[in-house]
């Protein structure tokens, strides 16, 4: 994908991408948008934590039916609700040209109130006993995310759908070597991780570099997380 920059309105530099490699069936580009939507990296995580629930429901056991909505209510609301409120409200404030966040200089105060957000979650999960390890290392590893990806933002404008997605997959990785029976799901967690990263290809201005490098951010933050789950007090 070749770059290059001209000048706004506001006699300002911007970059513009050529996507003209891209595919233009109006088909595939429609299922790529569609996934693109669905498996939004605001959703990632309340998917991950329904899908241990399912999966591995001994994790909680001591949670009555109601309880357990009450954790996918408190999931969606920090990783999903509040995220989309921020960039709403910033949007609607002028800080923000579009909510797709298309340039470096617009993901950096969504990076930053996420972050915020994302650590203090990680922070309660931590001090709650009746949690376990697994819940605990996935939110850590969502709140590093964050950080290494407002970190690579001044670099390059990195792919939040490849950094969940490497979450989400080294998280379904890491369960199937403490667990048997985790064959099919790691399979569908590597067709999926596929799936979207190439939709990314396809719908976004996302350069291949800058996807490959939000998956193995996603994945070390998950190492990183398992790591930290067991030096902290």
């Amino acid at each position: 994908m070749r770059e290059r920059l001209a000048v706004d309105g506001e006699n300002g530099l911007m970059e513009i991408r050529d996507t003209s490699h891209q595919p233009r069936n109006p088909v595939i580009r429609v299922f790529a948008s569609l996934l693109s939507y669905v498996l939004h990296p605001l959703f990632i995580p309340v998917y991950l934590i329904w899908f241990l629930m399912h999966a591995q429901p001994q994790l909680f056991a001591s949670f009555s039916e109601k309880s357990r909505m009450l954790v996918l209510v408190r999931f969606f609301v920090i990783y999903s609700f509040f995220p989309l409120v921020t960039i709403l409200l910033a949007k609607g404030l002028g800080f923000l040209s579009s909510i797709h966040l298309r340039t470096q200089k617009e993901r950096i105060i969504p990076y930053i109130a996420c972050g915020i957000y994302f650590f203090w979650m990680a922070y309660v999960l931590r001090h709650q006993p009746e949690f376990a390890p697994q819940v605990e290392q996935l939110a850590i590893a969502i709140f590093i995310a964050s950080s290494l990806g407002l970190i690579a933002n001044i670099y390059m404008k990195v792919s939040m759908h490849g950094m969940s997605l490497g979450v989400a997959l080294t998280f379904v990785t890491i369960l199937s070597l403490q667990s048997t029976g985790f064959t099919v799901y790691l399979s569908a967690a590597l067709l999926v991780t596929g799936l979207v990263c190439t939709a990314r290809m396809i719908v976004s201005d996302h350069t291949p570099k800058e996807i490959y490098t939000g998956l193995l951010t996603g994945m070390a933050s998950m190492l990183l997380a398992v790591w930290a789950d067991g030096i902290l007090p």
